[in-house]
């Protein structure tokens, strides 16, 4: 997925330094302007003779730069792991998990309940039958099995910095019996020490704070061609935000959010003082 992107964004730039509208653009390789839109955005797959020929009109005429742009075309139709699970995975959350798994640091608020990359399965089990009461068993096991799947991010050799803060409320909110919330705020102690992992604890007790709009998540990348990207999940689909301004709103109610919740020591005391109610 990233490197949809990537090629995306270099299309882009392309395009932009030759002055080239995206109608034009799309006239060349017999597609419309929205096409090119989707494709700078990463959003589709990329023939290799529409590549070319954006680059011909584009004005790339080295062979290595071609070879180059070309090759991450080739890569960017690789399909990922997360395919296999297409059957019980929305096209608009396949594109979030492709982000997801190629960010260098991932910076998150939750409110409604513990993240997906933290949940236990138990835990996992309980929210997805909570959001889908009548799905058939074996749909809500693909769906954990997913989610599970999805934390080996967190533990694989160049794992990405993880950055949490979760309400109060996240915690406090029962899902699954009083087995499965103790299970779950242990797990968030013990993976809360991981080297790559900061997890912060927005309590009651500061009243009203920064996260007010709901929320959010923040994906940065290695490659510097790319923008951070912010992601807002819905119910039936998801807003990926990457203009500057709009990602500058968010960096600063994430590092308020930071600033004002308890640092990761204090967070783990409240995470046991929870479990220790519970």
């Amino acid at each position: 997925m990233v490197r949809r992107i990537l090629l995306g964004s270099q299309l882009r730039r392309l395009r932009e330094s030759r002055g080239i509208t995206r109608e034009a653009a799309g006239y060349s390789i017999r597609a419309s302007e929205s096409k090119i839109s989707r494709m700078e955005l990463g959003r589709v797959s990329f023939k290799a003779r529409d590549v070319e020929d954006l680059l011909t009109l584009y004005g790339v005429g080295d062979e290595a730069e071609r070879a180059s742009l070309l090759g991450l075309a080739r890569e960017a139709n690789v399909a990922g792991w997360w395919h296999s699970f297409g059957d019980v995975l929305p096209g608009w959350f396949q594109t979030y998990i492709g982000l997801e798994g190629a960010a260098s640091l991932i910076r998150i608020y939750e409110v409604q309940f513990v993240h997906g990359l933290l949940q236990t399965e138990a835990y996992a089990h309980a929210v997805v039958t909570r959001g889908m009461p009548d799905a058939p068993h074996a749909e809500i096991e693909r769906r954990v099995a997913l989610r599970l799947e999805r934390q080996k991010v967190l533990v694989a050799e160049n794992a990405p910095r993880f950055h949490a803060v979760l309400d109060e409320a996240a915690l406090r909110r029962p899902y699954g019996d009083r087995a499965v919330m103790q299970g779950q705020l242990r797990h968030l102690i013990e993976i809360s020490e991981h080297p790559n992992v900061t997890l912060q604890i927005m309590p009651f007790s500061f009243g009203g704070h920064a996260g007010e709009s709901g929320a959010f998540t923040m994906l940065r990348f290695p490659e510097s061609d790319l923008s951070d990207v912010v992601y807002l999940e819905q119910l039936t689909s998801a807003l990926y935000l990457d203009k500057r301004e709009e990602v500058a709103q968010y960096e600063r109610v994430m590092e308020r959010l930071q600033e004002d919740s308890p640092d990761p020591a204090e967070s783990r005391d409240l995470l046991r003082g929870l479990l220790q109610l519970s």
